[in-house]
């Protein structure tokens, strides 16, 4: 959201809650700095702004001053709006102002705007571009690459089922699922989906990485429902879980390199047919997982054995290539 759409709603809110009498729209326009003069663009941005507020939670009421008033007017009953007042320590504005500069995404911009309207509404320390009085300086984000992330994000919010191709770990075929989301949740780092299969007729979950093509809506708004005390995280958490590290890897790395994979080495031996480079010995478990992760080591790091988990990372750094 805007710094000039913020004013303005806020100027709106404020105009709306100190009125007694219900205020037509062509008064809002006069009151309100910001709205176009001309009719149908004030219209247009008049009905975005009524809609943003009432989304904001904010009680718009309609009606008219009397009977013999043909226009219909609009204000806020301060008893509707006003709550018992919330007291935020400094740390904790800190927090929710640092948030709403979390997301870099546009499906998750919108939310986050309107949850900084609702603080700056409040009064608390935050500034025009979103942070804290007291935490400059700190710049967080959170990413959302994932081809997938923005039609499940708005299935989730719609309630809508989806549909999706996706390829299972340990599997080089993808195959068809159709969900009922029930959320998104990041953990370590990736991103997952987590509903209602109805294929398999029970709850599921599923990484975004390993979705391929489009995923498609596959119902109204409204037709999935979630189950009450259905706990997202937790199902994300309990599939997660790291396995038994039963497999091993044989690596070759070059020299001051790779450390966090020298911390993990069971063993570690020089290799005088190639100086500079050591053989590094470890175990792991999910070899979709691993590949992705030796391959951010670049030309640093060449996997010996196994053969799958060679294919793997290679594949991975032709396609960084293309």
């Amino acid at each position: 959201m805007s710094k000039r759409r913020t004013e303005r709603l806020l100027s709106m809110v404020v105009l709306l809650l100190s009125s007694h009498r219900y205020l037509t729209a062509e008064q809002i326009r006069d009151a309100v700095i910001g709205y176009p003069e001309q009719g149908e663009a004030f219209k247009r941005m008049f009905e975005r702004d009524k809609e943003e507020l009432r989304d904001l939670g904010i009680p718009l009421e309609t009606g008219s001053n009397n009977a013999f008033d043909d226009e219909i007017g609009y204000r806020i009953r301060r008893q509707d709006y006003e709550l018992p007042e919330i007291h935020l320590e400094p740390d904790e504005a800190a927090v929710l102002g640092l948030a709403s500069r979390v997301w870099q995404s546009a499906e998750l911009a919108g939310a986050a705007a309107g949850a900084l309207l609702k603080l700056k509404a409040a009064s608390r320390d935050i500034d025009d571009d979103g942070t804290a009085t007291r935490a400059r300086g700190i710049e967080p984000r959170l990413t959302t690459q994932e081809p997938a992330f923005g039609v499940l994000w708005d299935a989730v919010r719609d309630r809508r089922p989806v549909t999706f191709s996706y390829t299972a770990s340990g599997r080089s075929d993808a195959g068809k699922r159709e969900l009922e989301p029930w959320g998104v949740v990041n953990r370590r780092g990736r991103w997952y989906v987590a509903g209602f299969d109805r294929a398999r007729n029970a709850p599921r979950v599923f990484r975004m990485s390993r979705i391929t093509g489009q995923v498609k809506l596959a119902g109204p708004p409204g037709s999935v429902t979630v189950p009450a005390g259905a706990d997202v995280r937790e199902l994300v958490k309990d599939w997660d879980r790291t396995p038994a590290r039963d497999r091993t890897a044989i690596l070759r790395v070059r020299e001051q390199a790779g450390v966090g994979l020298r911390r993990w080495a069971r063993e570690t031996e020089p290799l005088p047919e190639h100086p500079g480079w050591d053989k590094l010995t470890l175990s792991f478990a999910d070899a979709g997982w691993y590949a992705d992760y030796l391959a951010s080591f670049g030309p640093d790091v060449i996997v010996l054995d196994p053969p799958d988990l060679r294919e793997a990372v290679i594949t991975r750094l032709k396609g960084a290539l293309t």
